[in-house]
């Protein structure tokens, strides 16, 4: 095992990659998003492009070593900064590990604000 040489501890990105799907199923667009604010039933995250409200996002959230998968529906969708976007999502879909590691990257990200 190495020696730890790093001055402050490695913190993962909060940057996240989704799928945006039409209600028939079909990938309308895939990327990536900031997450700008989080609460235990849904995430805001500043993307490249408005996201209609009829659409359902995956996200794909990496934690440490666990990666989950949580679906959601726009909230919302509105203009930000820089050509972005600020986009609401009300998580649907998240079983019960992925609650578990969704609550630690909730805490991280508590952690990095209070930080800034």
């Amino acid at each position: 095992m190495s020696e730890e040489l790093r001055k402050h501890p490695r913190i993962d990105s909060l940057n996240l990659s989704y799928l945006c799907i039409d209600d028939a199923g079909t990938i309308i667009e895939q990327n990536m998003g900031r997450t700008l604010n989080v609460s235990a039933t849904g995430i805001c995250l500043e993307t490249h492009f408005e996201i209609k409200p009829n659409y359902n996002l995956v996200l794909t959230i990496a934690f440490e070593e666990d990666l989950i998968e949580v679906k959601g529906k726009i909230a919302y969708c509105r203009p930000g900064v820089a050509d972005m976007y600020e986009t609401g999502v009300e998580f649907t879909d998240m079983d019960d590990n992925a609650k578990e590691i969704y609550q630690k990257y909730v805490q991280l990200f508590d952690k990095q604000k209070a930080k800034a």
